[in-house]
């Protein structure tokens, strides 16, 4: 991101934020797109997302970070809409994963990771996002999710084990 344009959303230049928001909204949207569903609790977070960055834009110190910077407070205001939910994680025992459209019979390699992402639960599909595609230790996601190291990686292994059975058993 140009060091001038970010230097005018600090100054709370209108026309700058709102360059920063066409260029970055859709990468910000994707990265919220992996964590929720909902079409309404995306655009939620989004916009909470900017405001963040937007309001604490001045603690940015490097305009070469900004990127990642961005994207992590996307992530936790995902992992924020998630903590909100209650029960968000399943159990071990459970197995209602049956979809009545019959989407493992239909789902192929050529399609987009994302939409596999989305037959998996709240807990398990988050897990898997900061784990497999965000890089972050078990000890940190259970740290962000007020869970423990054990359920992080259960959660992790059982989001991994739904989605080779979606994929037809391929190694993920």
């Amino acid at each position: 991101m140009e060091q001038e344009l970010l230097l005018e959303c600090q100054r709370n230049n209108r026309n700058a934020q709102r360059r920063v928001y066409e260029k970055m909204a859709g990468r910000l949207y994707a990265v919220c797109r992996r964590y929720l569903k909902n079409d309404e609790d995306i655009e939620e977070v989004l916009a909470d997302t900017f405001y963040k960055i937007f309001t604490k834009i001045t603690q940015l110190q490097n305009a070469e970070t900004f990127e990642a910077w961005a994207r992590k407070i996307a992530v936790n205001e995902c992992l924020q809409k998630l903590r909100a939910h209650k029960g968000i994680f399943i159990s071990l025992e459970e197995s209602s994963m049956n979809h009545s459209e019959g989407t493992t019979e239909n789902l192929s390699l050529e399609k987009d990771i994302l939409s596999l992402l989305n037959f998996l639960p709240e807990g398990c599909r988050a897990i898997f996002n900061l784990f497999a595609i965000e890089g972050y230790p078990h000890k940190e996601i259970a740290a962000m999710l007020s869970i423990s190291e054990g359920t992080s990686k259960s959660q992790l292994n059982f989001a991994r084990k739904k989605l080779q059975e979606l994929l037809g058993n391929q190694n993920i």
